[in-house]
Order: C-alpha cells, then sequence, then structure tokens
C-alpha cells in the first residue's frame, strides 16, 4: 500500500513517515499543495494524508482538485486539521476527505485511522455476481456500474469505490431505509472513525453521477428525519 504525506511542517511529515514505514507502508512525502497534486498523478496511492493548511495550495482545493480529476485510483484521504474545530471537520469531509484527525495525534491513533481507511476497499471484494434494476447493471466482481438510460442507451458510470459500494448497497436492498449508522456500518463497520454527516457527503456526491436532477432525485430518495432509501420501479 503506498501513502502520500502532504505536510508542510518537516518534523511532521517526517515523524509520520517513520511511524508508517516501521508498520510496512510505502510513503511518499509532498510539502505544498501543487507538488501534492504532481505525485499524486504520478504515484497513485492507496492513501494521502493531506494537512489543511498548506502552501501554494490549501489541502481543501488539493482534496477538491483530486476528486474532480478522474484519477485511475482514487484514494482515500486522511484530512489533518490544527484548529481542532467542528466547522473545519465538515468542510474538510464536504470536500471529499473521508476522514478527518485534529492536531495534535498520537501515532498510534493515526496508524488506527490509516488502517481503517485502508480495509474499506476489503469489505465488498470476492463476489462474481452482477446485479440489475430498471436503470442500473452493478457488476460486483469487476466494480463497474452502468446506466440504462431511458432511450435505450447505455452508460459507463465514473463513481470511486466508496461511491460504488454505496450504489451496491441501495440496489441490493431496494426500498429499505437505510440510517446513517446503518451505512456506516455496512460500508465501514466498526472501523469507522469521525463524524457520521460523511454519508451525506457520499450521497450527494453519487447523486451527482446517476440522478437525472440531483436537486430532485429519482433514485436516492431522502426519508426525512430517518436517512435514505433507493428506489427504481
Amino acid at each position: 500500500m503506498e501513502i502520500l504525506i502532504v505536510e508542510d511542517e518537516k518534523e511532521i511529515a517526517q515523524l509520520i513517515n517513520t511511524c508508517l514505514t516501521k508498520e510496512g507502508f510505502q510513503c511518499h512525502v509532498a510539502h505544498d499543495g501543487l507538488s501534492a497534486l504532481e505525485k499524486a498523478k504520478t504515484i497513485q496511492p492507496d492513501l494521502i494524508i493531506l494537512d489543511l493548511m498548506l502552501p501554494k495550495l490549501d489541502g481543501l482545493e488539493v482534496c477538491n482538485r483530486i476528486r474532480n480529476s478522474g484519477v485511475t485510483k482514487d484514494p482515500y484521504i486522511l484530512m489533518l486539521t490544527a484548529k481542532g474545530e467542528e466547522i473545519d471537520r465538515v468542510i474538510g469531509l464536504s470536500t471529499g476527505a473521508d476522514d478527518c484527525l485534529v492536531k495534535p495525534f498520537s501515532p498510534r491513533e493515526l496508524v488506527a485511522r490509516v488502517r481503517a481507511l485502508l480495509r474499506r476497499s476489503m469489505r465488498h471484494g470476492g463476489q462474481d455476481q452482477i446485479h440489475e434494476t430498471p436503470h442500473f447493471i452493478l457488476n460486483l466482481d469487476e466494480h463497474t456500474a452502468i446506466r440504462q438510460l431511458d432511450d435505450g442507451k447505455q452508460e459507463e458510470l465514473d463513481l470511486t469505490a466508496l461511491e460504488f459500494n454505496l450504489l451496491a448497497a441501495f440496489v441490493n436492498n431496494q426500498g429499505k431505509v437505510w440510517s446513517r449508522t446503518q451505512l456506516i456500518d455496512k460500508l465501514w463497520g466498526a472501523d469507522f472513525f469521525g463524524d457520521e454527516r460523511v454519508v451525506d457527503t457520499h450521497i450527494r456526491r453519487l447523486r451527482k453521477k446517476i440522478e437525472p436532477n440531483p436537486a430532485q432525485p429519482s433514485f436516492i430518495k431522502t426519508v426525512v428525519g430517518v436517512g435514505y432509501k433507493f428506489e427504481d420501479n
């Protein structure tokens, strides 16, 4: 597993590098936002540890650009913030970060967060199944998702690993109402750290990719006061 560490404070970057290298991860380091984007493109890391406050390009913009770059491997992003305020975590998650960690943190907690994120990609592997609804075809083995348009044509959806697993959970349980807690347990399990509102962020991102009109969703419906459900009848 390859990890890109993006931290402008060199002592902290070195500490993280040493800590994760001892755990068997292959680490790369960038000290500013622009270098981070270049290295992410070249390395295609499995996970990025991304500081919020960076020179040249801040962490929020780096995260946003990575999520919208159409990279071959969509990395998990663990955002670091020194402020520890609720608004920082919410903003970080809204731009596509998978988790946020507040400085100062212990090496043990950092390793736990990293391992938890990397285990997410393994939760839905090894299944050779195709699931269909009137508008979607999901191949769980190949991790491909196709939307069947009303004119009879098909388009392959460009989904991240988490978005694919989220759609698969919905497609396989049509009509079921999921709370945020249930979706977190389904997709991340006991390894989850962070704010459960990260679910809302990924729902919004998925809606943008599968809904004809994300503002008035046809497939992923909000159940007020409870959570979400998927319908494709």
